[in-house]
């Protein structure tokens, strides 16, 4: 299973805005036709468990007798290490049953850090299974755990991902508005890591609603911020933020400037999802441009990484691509062959979006 994750950088379960919202493509009334998001045909999980009804639910001791409280916090550790080893596996509907076990231990004992941590793991877990109630119910439910515990910096990162969720609900005035709250707490209590998150989540929030300049002003405020915390991965998803709103604004020497630059510290640092965002944004600047052979290299570069990770999505989108790189070049003959190489397969991962906009292209193109 391909994974998918949460959208705070630095937090052990991340939710990534700019993973779920496909980069590239315009604001549209179902914003999430991909943060992307085109993204977010997330497969449902098989009987997912709601959370509030396992944790209330009693445990298997004897009423009156008194826990013995080593033995069941060894118990949950060993529940959420397990859990933990699930996820990275790959394992997501046995790491949300042992999550929810240890869990449940942890509600006993009144243990609320503990709870907190397992909370971030099923929230991830959640989403990965593409149940995002449950995901939304852990993720506020950490939320009340570091709002009683004060711990700020928990709230931040938990505020952004709520944010995320919000996003990806259809709902980007309200994750806007929550995602707000976290920079302020980030100012407040001077946490720049903070600032350059949540600064970079409105960026791309901002960009999803349509208000480019705005979305630049905060995309160039967090790059600041993540280059004084070294977050060399934070600052590549900011740039690529910028990227994507000033290749939306039209702007196309900024666009290259800042997609270009991602790039390159994606290279340096082995982030094969954000070269390939990198390079769409990149590909879409240079041919709205009319540089067609920087735009085929381009091409050729998202090419060779679908194949080495075995990615048929990222061949598809590399065959579009080229055939709307062919089309615009007026060359038909060529644009045509790439479609009919796509069509195949967008019908073998049931992309039927992508394989109805395929048709009717093709029947566009029959006589030209």
């Amino acid at each position: 299973m391909k994974k998918q994750h949460l959208l705070s950088d630095s937090q052990a379960v991340n939710i990534n805005l700019d993973l779920f919202l496909q980069p590239g493509v315009k604001f549209k009334s179902n914003i999430i036709c991909t943060l992307i998001l085109a993204c977010l045909l997330i497969p449902k999980p098989a009987n997912a468990i709601d959370i509030t009804d396992q944790i209330h639910s009693p445990l298997n001791h004897p009423i009156g007798k008194p826990l013995n409280v080593r033995p069941l916090r060894e118990q949950a550790d060993r529940l959420l290490l397990l859990s933990k080893q699930q996820y990275a596996d790959g394992s997501i509907d046995k790491s949300i049953t042992l999550g929810l076990q240890a869990l449940k231990i942890y509600h006993s004992l009144g243990d609320m850090n503990s709870q907190g941590l397992t909370y971030d793991l099923l929230a991830g877990a959640y989403l990965q299974a593409g149940n995002l109630k449950n995901a939304e119910d852990a993720i506020r439910r950490r939320l009340g755990i570091a709002r009683d515990n004060q711990d700020f910096q928990t709230q931040i990162f938990a505020l952004n991902n709520l944010g995320t969720l919000l996003v990806q609900k259809g709902e980007p005035n309200a994750a806007g508005k929550t995602i707000a709250d976290a920079l302020v707490i980030s100012r407040d209590v001077e946490n720049l890591a903070g600032q350059g998150l949540s600064l970079s989540n409105l960026s791309l929030v901002h960009t999803r609603l349509g208000n480019y300049q705005q979305a630049i002003q905060f995309g160039e405020a967090a790059v600041d911020f993540r280059r004084q915390t070294n977050d060399i991965p934070g600052e590549i998803n900011t740039l690529n933020n910028l990227g994507e709103a000033y290749l939306l604004a039209g702007d196309y020497d900024n666009t290259i400037s800042n997609y270009g630059t991602a790039l390159r510290l994606a290279r340096i640092n082995l982030d094969l999802s954000n070269q390939l965002r990198a390079i769409d944004g990149l590909v879409k600047a240079h041919s709205s441009v009319k540089r067609y052979e920087r735009a085929f290299e381009l091409l050729a570069q998202q090419l060779a990484i679908a194949k080495s990770l075995n990615d048929p999505r990222e061949e598809l989108k590399y065959l579009v691509s080229t055939g709307k790189l062919y089309e615009q070049m007026e060359n038909y003959a060529q644009a045509r062959e790439f479609y009919q190489r796509a069509l195949p397969l967008a019908k073998q991962l049931e992309d039927v979006k992508q394989e109805a906009e395929l048709i009717y292209i093709l029947g566009e193109l029959k006589n030209r």
